[in-house]
């Protein structure tokens, strides 16, 4: 097996796929409910509804596009040409929900409705491709470990880019208008990562394959590896619960930092301190060759519930200085998972194919989709209810109700799905078998 099969080159216009990704959807995850309740007047309770249906869609996108990416065959490999075919309809309509016209509140509705369920059928088509396509880029799982790190690590460009910058760049470009300071804003993002999408299509290699993982893969034949493959559900629930704490966390700063600490100017600086993530991202391999993929999850979930607690405790006090030393802990746990989720996915293509000989990259890798936009829009919606039902006003002062709902969102919800998360990594043992199971798998795709 060879111990690097991936240049440098290539490794980095792979990753920045997720740079671009991210420039899209961190935007959407962070500031569209804002966007809709307090630059256009959407009520919260009206989005909440929206993002939950769009989460149900996404119940059927996502293992639809694993299928078509089984079923692709072409000269540019399976995954690949989903870059080319979706990086312009996918920037196209990033700018145009955030768009909203001036019209009817039920015309805008309506219109929120069909741009953002299409963003998100879109993003589904683009992004799943850039999990399914690693398992082709290298057999080493080492190496495979260190792409997947410097994805992440790409991935967090593109998330404290938009944390950072986007209300000063909103704010410089609306000149007091935030819906169109929030639209050009947004084309500005769109059209950076339509070039990145096109630039992995043009410099990325499928390389990594037999008969088994070039051929089209019928869709009965695909199940075959999600059957007892145990690894893949606890994939599936992390990645939702995760994603759960995740948003309503991020979607809940701008909230939080406004009406409950009543510092503003501070939610830059709270949300660029996901940078950290790095620090613990560039570890990871270091982790994973000594104590297992596993074990390296279980101490990030673990100290992000430590960060979660500290941020506890300078709420209780009003103290700024544990407010935002909790968030970097746990942006730091946060880099240990972070940097795993996909990775371990990949792992279970891995085990589906040396349990059942079928090898389902498509599908198997959508869990990570899916589990990544289930949970973002269950999370989404659960906030906005949330805050609806508790009484919310969009740029009044809130009451104590709004103020404990915002609480929650920021601090105890997080907690409680990383408490989940990690009894349900105590039943992950993949890692027990994984050295064998490659051995049986090189040997198989020798024949």
């Amino acid at each position: 097996m060879k111990e690097r099969q991936v240049p440098w080159r290539e490794r980095i216009s792979y990753s920045l796929t997720d740079t671009a990704s991210n420039l899209v959807f961190q935007v959407v995850t962070t500031y569209l409910l804002f966007y809709y309740t307090d630059s256009i007047g959407i009520s919260a309770g009206v989005v909440g509804t929206l993002f939950l249906i769009a989460r149900v869609i996404d119940a059927f996108d996502s293992p639809f596009f694993g299928i078509l990416i089984d079923k692709t065959n072409t000269r540019w490999g399976k995954s690949r040409p989903w870059f080319l075919w979706l990086a312009l309809p996918f920037s196209v309509v990033a700018v145009l929900t955030f768009s909203v016209p001036d019209i009817s509140p039920t015309g805008q509705i309506v219109y929120a409705y069909v741009t953002y369920i299409l963003l998100g059928i879109l993003y589904a088509g683009i992004n799943l491709p850039v999990t399914s396509i690693l398992p082709s880029l290298s057999s080493n799982p080492q190496e495979r470990t260190v792409i997947g790190v410097v994805r992440m690590i790409c991935a967090m460009v593109g998330t404290v880019a938009v944390t950072t910058f986007t209300l000063p760049i909103v704010n410089k470009l609306g000149q007091g208008d935030d819906a169109k300071g929030f639209t050009l804003t947004m084309i500005i993002f769109a059209s950076i990562a339509f070039v990145l999408f096109i630039n992995a299509f043009l410099q990325t290699k499928e390389r990594v394959g037999s008969e088994v993982t070039q051929k089209s893969l019928p869709f009965r034949e695909g199940i075959k590896a999600i059957k007892g493959n145990s690894p893949w559900y606890i994939m599936l629930f992390l990645n939702f619960i995760f994603w759960v704490a995740n948003i309503m966390k991020t979607q809940t700063t701008t909230y939080y930092f406004t009406y409950k600490i009543g510092r503003p100017d501070l939610i830059p600086t709270a949300m660029a301190l996901n940078m950290v993530l790095i620090v613990t991202l560039v570890m990871v391999p270091f982790f994973t060759k000594r104590i297992g993929k596993r074990n390296t999850m279980l101490i990030g979930m673990i100290v992000s519930i430590i960060g979660q607690l500290v941020m506890f405790l300078g709420d209780q006090n009003s103290n700024i200085g544990l407010l935002l030393g909790g968030s970097v802990v746990v942006g730091l746990g946060g880099g240990f998972v972070a940097g795993l989720l996909f990775i371990m996915i990949v792992d279970t293509v891995d085990y589906g194919e040396w349990k059942t000989g079928v090898r389902a990259q498509g599908l198997l890798t959508a869990s990570s989709s899916f589990g990544v936009k289930f949970g973002m829009g269950i999370g989404g919606a659960l906030s906005a209810w949330m805050l609806s039902l508790s009484g919310y006003k969009a740029g009044a002062t809130q009451s104590s109700s709004a103020l404990f709902a915002i609480d929650m969102n920021f601090i105890w919800v997080p907690i409680i799905c990383y408490i989940l998360a990690v009894i349900a990594l105590m039943f992950y043992k993949l890692d027990k078998v994984e050295k064998q199971m490659l051995a049986d798998l090189e040997a198989r795709h020798r024949v």
